[in-house]
């Protein structure tokens, strides 16, 4: 599955470029729009994008996830080795399996959070232009039909900005590269 990005500059070519996208078989949970005017979009039955897929909080969620584990496997072996003689009743594995899973869930729970206040990297980039009216669409698309999409949506609307996430995109957003 490939996620395409079209920068619309209207209510109504965002809406046409949505009905499109219907008579391509596309459903309307694979169709995703936020602009400014969030509220119009939905008068005409066009699926707004959630915070799900206007933030990092999916990335940052499993940054959590992958931090915290060895955090709380680590604390949980410093907190048997200190707390000795007070912790006599739990064994060596529990403690250090619970502190792992703590660990895991405390990093899922403040990544997010965290996550929640990011843009996804398209939005970001696009951030301006929706600033001044224009709508951004997320169409998930199967990678095998990206072409066709790309070309039947540029077919009839030319001025719409196609994009895609590249991977140095990714790989800046998930903080790995510039």
């Amino acid at each position: 599955m490939s996620r395409l990005y079209f920068l619309t500059p209207d209510l109504d070519t965002t809406v046409n470029i949505a009905h499109e996208l219907n008579d391509l078989k596309l459903k309307k949970h694979e169709v995703h729009v936020t602009g400014r005017d969030w509220k119009l979009l939905e008068k005409q039955g066009v699926h707004n994008a959630t915070l799900r897929e206007t933030t990092d909080v999916v990335n940052a969620a499993m940054r959590g996830l992958k931090y915290g584990v060895p955090l709380g496997l680590v604390l949980g072996i410093i907190a048997y080795v200190v707390l000795d003689r007070a912790i006599d009743g739990v064994s060596f594995i529990l403690l250090i399996l619970g502190m792992a899973v703590f660990g895991g869930l405390f990093g899922i729970w403040s990544s997010t959070m965290i996550g929640v206040s990011v843009h996804d990297v398209k939005v970001d980039k696009f951030e301006d232009d929706i600033e001044n009216g224009a709508f951004l669409m997320m169409v998930d698309v199967p990678a095998d039909r990206e072409d066709e999409i790309y070309t039947a949506i540029h077919r009839h609307h030319p001025d719409v900005v196609i994009d895609k996430v590249t991977r140095d995109e990714l790989r800046h957003h998930w903080g790995a590269g510039r």
